[in-house]
């Protein structure tokens, strides 16, 4: 079943494609991640697949309707997006952040979440902490929560929904960065369809059903990980010579030290 419909989308600012023609579809529980060079139109590409941005040309369909002919609270209810950059300075608490997740939800369907959630990203015992004390992965990881928060709340109204997770791993020490992508994948399992914008060649294969290559603002490739990730695609759109190795159930992976710069 489709989940998101994404249907020759291009969108342009003054005098530069940002995304050229995108053709896309998203089924429902499917992990996808999205990878590319800086200035590929992931950002941008993400940015129209919440809603955020309205494409110049093209259409995003959300469960068959417009994703623009939503109200905004619907359309929360419908997709959750962690942002590649989210500033808080107000003293909110770590709580208080999460809860923000619940928007117009009753309070007490969130109450009985937050715990929950707030153990799975390894943030309980901050709880009642400012929130600006935080580290950077450790705020990270309270967006990650009050995220799941908004779409868990979501889902339970309308089922299924949308994750999408801008460089969700930015800020994150190796432990949560691997806890994070198989947090999401957990999601996809359960019938959300999750997509990622990921840096990480091998956390991006560990976490994908499918990986969508993008440069320049097009698709350079869509399908699995052995046929997305091959010495060509690091070649031609990371402009890096890199031998992928294969595990010993085939899946490819990149050893940095073997890199080098075209």
């Amino acid at each position: 079943m489709i989940a998101l419909d994404v249907r020759s989308v291009s969108f342009k600012t003054r005098n530069t494609t940002l995304l050229d023609g995108i053709d896309l579809r998203f089924d429902r529980g499917e992990a996808v991640a999205i990878v590319g060079p800086n200035g590929a139109g992931k950002s941008t590409l993400m940015k129209v697949l919440s809603g955020d941005l309205r494409p110049s040309t093209g259409r995003v369909l959300l469960q068959n309707l417009e994703l623009s002919s939503y109200a905004p609270r619907n359309l929360a209810a419908r997709r959750a997006i962690l942002s590649q950059h989210i500033n808080v300075s107000f003293p909110f608490t770590v709580e208080e952040i999460v809860l923000m997740g619940a928007a117009n939800h009753r309070r007490a369907a969130a109450d009985k979440l937050i715990g929950p959630l707030l153990e799975e990203v390894e943030l309980s015992g901050l709880r009642g902490r400012d929130f600006p004390t935080l580290s950077g992965g450790e705020q990270q990881r309270t967006h990650f929560a009050r995220t799941l928060l908004q779409l868990t709340l979501g889902e339970e109204l309308y089922g299924p929904g949308i994750l999408l997770l801008d460089e969700p791993t930015s800020s994150l020490d190796l432990r949560h960065q691997i806890q994070l992508v198989d947090a999401a994948k957990k999601r996809a399992m359960r019938g959300t369809t999750v997509i990622a914008v990921l840096h990480d060649i091998n956390l991006t294969v560990r976490f994908s059903d499918r990986i969508v290559v993008m440069n320049r603002g097009k698709i350079a490739s869509d399908g699995d990980a052995e046929a997305s990730i091959s010495r060509q695609t690091m070649s031609d759109v990371f402009s890096v010579t890199a031998h992928v190795h294969r595990t010993s159930t085939a899946q490819p992976f990149i050893l940095q030290q073997e890199m080098n710069v075209l």
